[in-house]
């Protein structure tokens, strides 16, 4: 019990406080703001059609219709097995991630590169599709980690979640949707609040065991 708690209060510790980093850099203009319009530029003088319409499809792996569904499938899986505590802690983290990243965005309304999407209106600190894939993703990841004895394939699915994740947020840098610390403060909520709710959720279980 201990070192389950221990480590979901090191894991949200760190993530934000690497949130806090972030944020400080912008807020200060460290040298973080010159570095993300450097990677912009280059992704929008770099960028072809074929790889766009690549990163189009990453990109579609954490649009809303794809975490709804994964969200539907998870929750029906859930409530299959009757693991309440699970369920719980699922809703806790996709509900509780849209509602932090829409306060996030009108919190700091840091605005999207001057070459995205016009029909993109919203600011773009933090990046909502790199949240909720380190969101739901996540969660299924520490799910299956739990569950599997081998440590082997715990790896593999912890590296298979991080490149996913990266992969969507590479994507929104490409497509000039957010910049580099958008996508990494992103990031470093969701893994925040993915640590926080669960540690809360299997504590209140081994309590109550």
């Amino acid at each position: 019990f201990g070192l389950h708690l221990t480590i979901g209060t090191v894991v949200f510790a760190g993530a934000a406080w690497l949130f806090g980093g972030i944020t400080e850099d912008l807020i200060t203009g460290d040298p973080l703001t010159l570095i993300d319009k450097l990677i912009s530029e280059w992704f929008r003088s770099h960028a072809t059609p074929r790889f766009t319409m690549g990163m189009q499809y990453v990109s579609a792996l954490a649009s809303t219709p794809a975490v709804g569904i994964q969200f539907a499938i998870m929750l029906c899986i859930l409530l299959w097995k009757r693991l309440w505590y699970w369920l719980s802690g699922l809703v806790l983290v996709v509900a509780g991630g849209m509602f932090l990243n829409v306060v996030l965005k009108d919190l700091f309304g840091i605005a999207r590169p001057g070459w995205a999407d016009p029909a993109l209106a919203d600011p773009g600190f933090p990046s909502g599709h790199t949240m909720m894939a380190t969101i739901i993703y996540g969660f299924v990841a520490t799910s299956l980690i739990l569950r599997i004895g081998s440590w082997p394939a715990r790896f593999f699915i912890a590296i298979m979640t991080i490149s996913l994740v990266f992969l969507v947020a590479l994507s929104r840098m490409y497509l000039g949707a957010h910049y580099l610390s958008d996508v990494l403060a992103a990031m470093a909520a969701g893994t925040a609040l993915v640590a926080l709710c669960l540690t809360a959720v299997e504590t209140l279980r081994r309590h109550r065991s």
